[in-house]
């Protein structure tokens, strides 16, 4: 299981345009709900719509046209408590 410390540290990365670090830190867990959805905002930040929509339905929710990919990592850290 993945910490929400260490999530809240991809967030961190996303936020700054280091899709590299905060994709590899999602990546080792591909079950926890909140590494999913930090993982389809980071697709949706790099254009690849398709797996964006994967990631998330992988953590029970869907694509928003209406908000940006970086308001939508900002959600992301408030749900985490960072």
């Amino acid at each position: 299981m993945i910490s929400k410390r260490t999530l809240a540290k991809a967030v961190s990365h996303g936020l700054a345009g280091d899709w590299t670090k905060a994709h590899k830190i999602v990546m080792q867990d591909e079950d926890d709900e909140f590494a999913c959805w930090i993982h389809a905002v980071l697709h949706r930040q790099e254009g690849d719509l398709p797996n964006a929509r994967y990631w998330y339905a992988r953590c029970g929710r869907r694509l928003r046209k209406g908000i940006a990919p970086e308001a939508e990592l900002r959600e992301i850290e408030k749900a985490l408590g960072a």
